[in-house]
């Protein structure tokens, strides 16, 4: 079985262009104004029986200020449409990435930190 988080957390936990330590999957231990990418599956469905599943995965960037939430958040899309498809990652050949909603500013509603999230579709099998 195939973790689409643990497989999105690999990918972008790798990159040189994102803060080592502020890829996540849970808000545990986390302090108000940590950078970090917080990683959820919202979604998915089996596409070919028992071949290929697509995982919706919503990433929401908190960062001091806006325009980091904003820049890194962008960066993070940039990664998943442009250069996840195709890598085998964490036992997965990620076949494409669709994106769902590019991302957009939702304040926290409880620190007020800034925050952008957006949503993104995995399309993948089990290598």
């Amino acid at each position: 079985m195939i973790d689409p988080v643990n497989v999105t957390w690999s990918y972008l936990s790798s990159l040189p262009d994102i803060p080592k330590g502020s890829v996540t999957g849970d808000m545990v231990g986390r302090q108000a104004g940590d950078t970090t990418i917080y990683l959820a599956q919202s979604g998915g469905h089996r596409m070919v029986r028992d071949r290929m599943d697509r995982a919706d995965i919503e990433y929401d960037v908190y960062a001091d200020s806006r325009a980091e939430a904003s820049r890194l958040a962008l960066v993070v899309r940039q990664h998943l449409l442009e250069h996840l498809p195709g890598r085998e990652v964490a036992g997965a050949l990620v076949l494409d990435v669709a994106e769902i909603s590019s991302p957009r500013y939702y304040p926290d509603s409880t620190s007020r930190e800034h925050m952008y999230g957006g949503e993104a579709s995995l399309f993948y099998v089990e290598t």
